[in-house]
Order: C-alpha cells, then sequence, then structure tokens
C-alpha cells in the first residue's frame, strides 16, 4: 500500500484544504523558511504516528484566527485535519478478492479522514454486487429467485424472509448471518475488506536535527528519567531516546550499567555498534572517510551536574587523518553526525514497532525535515543517494530549500510550498505563478545541471535529448555549407532529459526572461503538457513545434499527423545504415533493409519491432540505444544528405530562426 495523494488542513498555517500529489519514491517540499514545509511532514505525522506519540489536538493544531469559533463545535463535529489516499498493492488486493470473492481492480484506492478529534473516516469502495451473485448462486431456484433485485449483502435475511428454504439454504443464511453480525458497518464487504488490509495502512515517522545523538549523557540521570516517563512521557527528549536507542542496540541494560566491574564489556559492546553504524555511513560519506566513532564511559566528579554523578556516556569523533585527534561528537562535522544519529534513530524506531523483527515487510513513510543541512554541496549530493536507498523499501518525504537537495532530472517529484499573504500555506507542484523565491532552489538545480553540460544562452531550443542535438547540429552544418539556410548561430540546443522534463525547463527558464523554442517527438497526439505551456502563457504557439511538422516540407505550419521522431526527418536508407553500422557485432552479419521491418511511421518504433520479433538482444533492457546510433552518425557524418533530407530541415531550421 503507498500513499498517493493528502489533502491537508485547516491545519496550522494551511488555512484552506491543499491537495498534495505524492510520489511513489521520494516527495521533495521545496520551499523558503517559514513556507510551512515542516507543518505539512507535522500533519502527516499526526495522522499515523509510528511511535504513538503525536496526536492532533485543536488548540495546538487548528489555525489560530478561526480557533475560538472552532472550539465552539469542536466536541460534536470535529473536523477533518488531513485525507490520505492510498493504493493498495496488487498483492492486497488479490487476498481481498481470494478472501471474498469480491472484484476488486489493480490500483484500486482507499480514503483514511483524520479528524481533531482523533477519529478516523474509512472509505473503501467496494462492489458487493458480485458477492451477492455467487451467494445466490448457492441457494435453491426459488431462494435466489428473490434475490433478484438485492442490492446488498445485509439486505439478503430480509429478503429471504417467508420464503421455503432447503436445508442447504439454511446453513448459506445461517453463514451469512454470522458474517453480517460481526460486521461494524452497514456494507458487510467493505468492512470485511476493511479488516483484511487494515494492518498494511503504512505509519508515518519523523526525524529532524532535534533527534541527533548528544555528546555526553549522564546515565543515572537517563535511569531516573526512564522511571519518570512512565507517569510522564515529556521527562525523555529526543536526545535521550537517541541515546538509549544506542544502548539497546549494544544490547546494554542499565542493570548492566550498575553492575561492578562491567566496563570493558560495556564498552567493548557500544563500541561494536559504533563501528558498524560507521561502516554504514562511510557508504554514503565521501567527504572524510578517516572519521570514526569513539565511545568511552567514565565518571567524572569536577563536571557540573547532573554529569558530575557517576558514570557518564561520551561519544566522540576521531579524525585519522590529522593523527587521532578527537573532538566530542555534538562539536564536529554536523553532517557525519546526522547521518549516524539517524542510522541509530531509524534502527530503534523499526525495533520499538516489531520488537521481534517477524514484520520486517511492514512498510513506513519515512518524513525527513531538512535532512543533511549541514552537509556540503556535494556531500548533498551524496546524501540523496543514501535517499534513493531508503526509497526501495519506504516512501520518503523531505523538505528543502537547497538546490543540491533536488534531482535536476526528477523535477517532477518536486512540490513547492509557499506562504502567501492572507491565504496562509499553499502547496503545489505546478511553477506557474509561484514567488521567484520559491523556485530558486529549482532554478538554481537546473542552472548546476546547465552548467555542468555547458548549456544556456539567450536564445535556446530545448529538445528532448542529445540525439537530438547530434542530428540537428550536423544537418544545420550540411545546409551551411551549400549556402544558407541552417540554425541560426546564436541559438542554442538544450537537451532536457525527456518529454516529462520539457515543461518544467520552459518554466524554469522561461522566469529567467530567456527566448525560448521547443522541439518534441510527436506520439500521434497532442501532449497535454506541452499544449498546457501555451495555454498558461508560458511559451508562444509559434515556438511549439514537433517533428511531425516537417516530415511534409510544403506544408511545414501544420503537424502530419504521423507519429514522429527526429530520426525520421531523415532517409529511411540512409539511418539504416547507420543502425547496421552501429550493432555490426551484435547483428552478426545481419543487414536490416526496409524491406525487412514491419510497417509504420516511426523508423525507431520499427526497429525495435523487429528487433523484438525476431528473438534479437542489442541491449538487456530490450530494444537499442537511439544515442548510439546518433554517436555513430556523429564520429562519421555522411558526405552528403539526399534533396528530400535537406529540405525537410531547412523547413525546420527556417521555422526555428523565426521565433527569435
Amino acid at each position: 500500500m503507498i500513499l498517493v495523494s493528502a489533502k491537508v488542513g485547516p491545519f496550522r498555517s494551511i488555512n484552506s484544504v491543499q491537495t498534495v500529489a505524492v510520489d511513489c519514491a521520494v516527495t521533495v517540499f521545496v520551499g523558503m523558511n517559514e513556507a510551512g514545509k515542516t507543518v505539512l511532514l507535522k500533519a502527516l505525522q499526526k495522522s499515523a504516528d509510528a511511535l504513538g506519540e503525536e496526536s492532533f489536538g485543536p488548540v495546538e493544531d487548528y489555525p489560530r484566527k478561526d480557533l475560538s469559533a472552532y472550539l465552539k463545535n469542536h466536541k460534536t463535529q470535529a473536523e477533518v485535519a488531513i485525507s490520505l489516499t492510498y493504493a493498495l498493492s496488487d498483492d492486497e488486493i488479490g487476498r481481498v478478492n481470494e478472501k471474498l470473492g469480491t472484484s476488486l481492480e489493480s490500483g484500486h484506492q482507499l480514503v483514511l479522514s483524520h479528524k481533531y478529534d482523533n477519529t478516523e473516516i474509512i472509505g473503501l469502495t467496494v462492489d458487493e454486487l458480485p458477492l451477492i451473485e455467487a451467494f445466490a448462486a448457492t441457494l435453491s431456484t426459488d431462494a435466489a429467485a428473490t434475490l433478484t433485485d438485492c442490492k446488498s449483502l445485509r439486505s439478503i435475511p430480509d429478503l429471504l424472509t417467508g420464503t421455503s428454504l432447503t436445508d442447504a439454504d439454511q446453513v448459506f443464511l445461517q453463514d451469512l448471518n454470522v458474517r453480517i453480525a460481526a460486521s461494524k458497518w452497514n456494507q458487510v464487504s467493505q468492512w470485511e475488506a476493511w479488516s483484511l488490509i487494515a494492518a498494511d495502512v503504512p505509519k508515518f515517522l519523523y526525524f529532524s536535527d532535534y533527534d541527533l545523538l548528544p555528546g555526553k549523557m549522564n546515565l543515572a540521570d537517563l535511569a531516573t528519567r526512564v522511571e519518570q516517563a512512565k507517569a510522564d512521557s515529556r521527562q525523555l527528549k529526543p536526545i535521550h531516546r537517541s541515546v538509549l536507542a544506542l544502548l539497546r542496540m549494544a544490547d546494554v541494560t542499565f542493570a548492566d550499567l550498575a553492575a561492578p566491574g562491567g566496563y570493558e564489556e560495556l564498552k567493548a559492546k557500544i563500541e561494536g555498534v559504533s563501528i558498524t553504524l560507521s561502516d554504514q555511513v562511510m557508504e554514503f560519506w565521501k567527504q572524510n572517510e578517516d572519521l570514526e566513532v569513539e565511545v568511552d564511559i567514565k565518571s567524572d566528579t569536577t563536571d557540573e551536574v547532573p554529569f558530575n554523578n557517576g558514570p557518564n556516556l561520551y561519544l566522540r569523533i576521531k579524525n585519522r587523518r590529522h593523527r587521532g585527534v578527537s573532538t566530542p561528537f555534538d562539536q564536529r562535522s554536523r553532517g557525519f553526525i546526522w547521518f549516524f544519529s539517524f542510522l541509530v534513530w531509524f534502527d530503534s524506531v523499526q525495533h520499538q514497532i516489531d520488537p521481534s523483527g517477524k514484520n520486517v515487510g511492514k512498510k513506513l513513510i519515512l518524513l525527513l525535515d531538512e535532512p543533511g543541512l549541514a552537509l556540503h554541496a556535494l556531500a548533498q549530493a551524496d546524501f540523496l543517494r543514501y535517499i534513493d536507498r531508503l526509497a526501495n523499501d519506504h516512501q520518503v518525504l523531505y523538505t528543502t530549500h537547497s538546490p543540491f537537495m533536488v534531482h535536476s532530472d526528477r523535477l517532477h517529484q518536486v512540490r513547492l510550498v509557499e506562504d502567501q499573504i492572507k491565504v496562509g500555506t499553499v502547496i503545489s507542484e505546478n511553477l506557474v505563478g509561484s514567488d521567484p523565491r520559491t523556485i530558486f532552489p529549482l532554478q538554481a538545480a537546473l542552472g548546476w545541471n546547465i552548467a555542468q553540460n555547458l548549456f544556456i544562452s539567450e536564445r535556446n531550443l530545448l529538445v528532448e535529448g542529445p540525439s537530438e542535438l547530434i542530428y540537428l547540429q550536423i544537418a544545420s552544418g550540411f545546409i551551411d555549407a551549400e549556402g544558407s539556410g541552417g540554425m541560426r548561430d546564436d541559438v542554442t540546443i538544450v537537451p532536457t532529459g525527456g518529454l516529462d522534463n520539457l515543461a518544467t525547463f520552459v518554466s524554469l527558464l522561461g522566469a529567467s526572461g530567456l527566448k525560448l523554442g521547443v522541439l518534441h517527438d510527436y506520439r500521434g497526439v497532442p501532449e497535454q503538457k506541452m499544449t498546457g505551456l501555451v495555454r498558461d502563457k508560458l511559451l508562444s504557439a509559434k515556438a511549439l513545434f514537433n517533428v511531425s511538422q516537417f516530415r511534409d516540407p510544403e506544408n511545414a505550419s501544420q503537424s502530419s499527423g504521423k507519429p514522429s521522431d527526429i530520426e525520421d526527418l531523415f532517409s529511411v536508407e540512409m539511418y539504416l545504415s547507420y543502425f547496421n553500422s552501429t550493432f555490426k557485432t551484435q547483428l552478426a552479419g545481419v543487414v536490416i533493409t526496409e524491406a525487412d521491418l514491419p510497417p509504420g511511421d516511426r523508423i525507431v518504433v520499427r526497429l525495435e519491432k523487429f528487433i523484438k520479433e525476431n528473438g534479437l538482444t542489442l541491449r538487456p533492457s530490450g530494444g537499442f540505444n537511439h544515442y548510439a546510433v546518433a554517436t555513430r552518425f556523429a564520429s562519421s557524418p555522411p558526405k552528403s544528405l539526399d534533396a528530400a533530407t535537406i529540405a525537410r530541415f531547412k523547413a525546420l531550421f527556417a521555422a526555428i530562426n523565426a521565433i527569435y
């Protein structure tokens, strides 16, 4: 079961309901300080806190400007704070269908609405008609006939009243009555389906800088707080819980700490855990791989209260690069501290939720508040790899305002968080109209990516990938060599990494006042993301081109209607010659001609069908690498292009040049 969307609010600074789409793996919330990013994570945490420590409270959580009016109705009409929509997994759907005989389809959704009085509304649609039909099929003919217009399982006993039932009918009816009596809802199948999947609903785990391990902790004070926490949980702060987690991982109890003569064994246990955790951190921590954590347990009667009372646990970071110099854990390398503390915390939480370790497959949704904030920019890029590792097992939602904490090739995972005057916190995935200060991290992330690839100028043509860059540059060179008609020299071709990124690039670069044109492949129908850019006036209709427009140079102003890629502007014969040359080894002497290919409009699609139908393997994932053919074209360009190809590219370049 995965979270697919959330409707949040009213909640703290979120005055009106905000609908947030959640990515199946990683969702990034970008916004300025005090925009409401943490507020969103807190709303999610309180809906289903994995540790059971957080819950909704109107005084703390309801927007203050409306609190007095709301409190008058809270006890009788508690409002919804957040509604969460989950998509059931295929396994969960299969389990329900097999157990109940329902016909839930793939992607079936569950909606849980959490109210301020900490009750919830469960929204689960289950069609009972298949169950009614199945039940009727078990009855005698006369009994089944009475259920022709039946709409629910619960109404069946009443409909059968007065009907002559066989002994077998009586048995089936008795079983149904047991199910009806057990159901707490009006619709029996809904209750039964919920009972089967309720345990699969993910819980939320929230982590912030407040959960970091301290440099030292007095163990006597910690033991006292643990006892006091039985009556008042507020006695244990995050730093205490983090140390308790480290002790638990080392299998050290307070009885062990009080036992005389156990110093060496205790230190060895804790050091062993520290070494293991340090090794895990080093898999992702590449800034200084000479760091390690030192642990010691000793008393110091000269220290301040409470550290002068009995043994203290000391954590220090040793830097082997500087001859083993060590400093207190909480005074050095906060990035390393964050990694180390998170691993301790996460292991502890998993143990609290499932002490036996038997339910290792249970999913959690991780809420990370400003993770890696103290990391160097390049170390943040390393940290993104760690988030991807976590996302293999758990959905991850995190907040940031660092451009280096955003994957520039995954901008579809980004949600913008703004604090709008007289409106409150607004959450959106639409870059249009967003505050320039809010989207700055995205522009910076995109700018970094562009800078690394040496792309940007005043006039830019955005294309889907590097193959377009190669073909357009070489074709323009051929045409210019004949006289004129190639692409303007001051236009930079910018590969964006796919159609999904084109719209984002336009939104971000367009906001910088750059002149943009877009050329994209055509799949036979208008691309909604592209037409949306024109509708939202982010891109002129005259600056939006698809390849199919130039299949027929005489009618370049309109689409030919044929699905088309940039490769279709070349003759089929020429493209096949480069294809055969590129994959000569894999084809083992086979030379593919146009007559060998299945019919179609797109040469790359026809080739992929041919490869599949003939059982050829040109790459493990199937199909073939389009960029490899483009690279061969660039390294060994033809001596000339045929007249039809020249005409197509001339029409394309004329249209592009006209927009700048």
